[in-house]
């Protein structure tokens, strides 16, 4: 117990230097002396910029201040626990809750580009096999629903179209939140699963495949034009869920970007309005996406480097028959916790993603 109580301490003083925590709280400083100006509001964009900076310089200090309470909350059980055994288990169990807030940090520090701050937007398509298909994109889609009730980001579905059976055909979702996109951008490329399918009736083993797209939620400082002319929008009745009043009216709404050929749909909102506002922040993403892309292209170009297929290719098995294990292709990191996985446990794979970034 000792020995992992001096690796903690070692961890979170590197993470300490390397994170810049001490430049932060001066900077931290700074924005608060900002923000307490009479005229602080006079201009509510630039507000907004430094409100959010403010938010997540805070959140690094914060974090820093909380783990040192909780050394010290240690230490003092640690020395009581000495004299009274039965403290011992409640040590382990403080001891196994710092080690795992200390992983979180080490893999917040590997997120530093451009859009690792910012949200995502998620969306699963089921690929050849019918049911099959569709129902594992519905498990996908509880698997990262799970994944983000447990760090504690909010989640909106923006359009879903249901399986004839079971599950989807494809949903897209949005999750808010600071670096969801940096985390979750390990998740974009093709998932397969193996199992023994439930839709037949003579339990003979099935592979289905889904693919996954992750892209960052483009806020309002990164400006992407769009004409609209470049723009034909359709609308149509909302499918599914949702009341009387949307599937009696064309509130869901359909935007195809002309030169690109990119579709967007969104059927979430009652409103054709907030439907569309919505689809377009989508259409932003996935330009932004592309543009993104492209310059990587011709960078390997210059550079020589041979360009892996990244979307589009199998990334993960999850194998449930005849055996259990998961394992990513491109780490190789696999588990047999398979159960774990499914219901969002899914941070030791982002960090070997991570790692080899």
């Amino acid at each position: 117990m000792e020995e992992r109580i001096n690796q903690i301490q070692e961890k979170v003083q590197k993470l300490r230097k390397s994170m810049e925590v001490d430049r932060k709280t001066q900077e931290l400083e700074v924005l608060d002396q900002k923000m307490s100006d009479p005229t602080f509001w006079d201009d509510p964009q630039k507000a907004a910029q430094i409100q959010k900076q403010r938010r997540l310089l805070s959140d690094v200090v914060e974090t820093f201040a909380s783990l040192d309470k909780d050394m010290v909350d240690y230490q003092d059980l640690s020395e009581l626990a000495e004299e009274d055994p039965q403290l011992e288990s409640e040590l382990t169990e403080q001891v196994e809750k710092l080690e795992k807030r200390v992983a979180q940090l080490e893999l917040k520090k590997m997120l530093s580009g451009e859009m690792d701050q910012a949200g995502a937007i998620v969306a699963i398509n089921s690929g050849a096999g019918g049911t099959e298909s569709q129902d594992w994109v519905a498990m996908l889609f509880r698997m990262y629903m799970r994944w983000a009730e447990r760090h504690g980001h909010k989640v909106e579905v923006e359009d879903a179209v249901v399986g004839e059976e079971a599950g989807y055909k494809n949903v897209t979702m949005t999750i808010e939140g600071d670096f969801v996109y940096g985390y979750l951008q390990a998740e974009t490329g093709v998932h397969r699963l193996v199992r023994i399918s439930p839709f037949d009736s003579n339990n003979r083993r099935h592979t289905s495949f889904a693919s996954v797209s992750v892209l960052p939620q483009v806020d309002d400082e990164i400006v992407i034009e769009i004409n609209e002319s470049d723009l034909r929008i359709d609308t149509y009745r909302a499918s599914g869920a949702g009341g009387q009043h949307v599937n009696k009216t064309d509130s869901a709404v359909r935007l195809t970007h002309l030169p690109t050929g990119i579709v967007v749909q969104c059927q979430n909102e009652r409103s054709q309005h907030k439907n569309k506002a919505r689809a377009m922040k989508i259409l932003k993403a996935r330009l932004y996406e592309k543009e993104r892309e492209e310059q990587e292209r011709k960078k390997a170009e210059r550079e020589g480097k041979k360009m892996g297929i990244d979307f589009g290719s199998q990334i993960r098995s999850y194998v449930l028959h005849p055996y259990q294990m998961i394992k990513d292709h491109r780490t190789d990191f696999e588990t047999s916790n398979t159960q774990a996985v499914l219901d969002g446990e899914i941070d030791s794979f982002i960090k070997e993603y991570l790692l080899i970034k």
